[in-house]
């Protein structure tokens, strides 16, 4: 067997280069040169509140007695349904002494229910951002 200059020989060794591409990933900070701008607003709309109020007032009535009871037998302050009793005395004198019930405070409460409507305003904003670019550009 004779060899010839193209094939290689038993001697000589073949070597082929075997290659690995390898990946390295990594980040960085670059500035695009885009920016936003946020434009905000105040809106004023009106809104009407109705609601029930609850009002209370005293009423004062003067009720003549003109009674006598003794001493011992004064009456107290006493309710009436709504109504307070406030016995007013007074001493007089008589052969004894006795005591007469002059008159009596009737103190009655009395609700009152109305409607109020007032409108009043209130506020809400709104904000749009525009974004744009260094050139001026603008985007979404």
């Amino acid at each position: 067997m004779s060899s010839t200059p193209t094939e290689p020989s038993e001697q000589d060794a073949v070597r082929i280069p075997v290659v690995e591409e390898q990946l390295v990933v990594g980040t960085r900070v670059v500035d695009t040169g885009r920016g936003v701008r946020v434009h905000k607003s105040v809106t004023e709309h009106p809104v009407t509140i109705d609601e029930r109020l609850l009002r209370e007032e005293l009423r004062i009535e003067h009720v003549p007695i003109d009674r006598l009871v003794n001493a011992g037998d004064a009456p107290g302050h006493r309710h009436e349904g709504d109504t307070l009793v406030i016995p007013v005395l007074e001493e007089v004198l008589v052969v004894e002494r006795k005591v007469r019930i002059k008159e009596e405070l009737h103190i009655t409460r009395v609700r009152h229910e109305e409607r109020h409507a007032e409108t009043v305003t209130l506020k809400a904003e709104r904000v749009e951002v525009e974004r744009f670019d260094e050139a001026g550009d603008q985007g979404a």
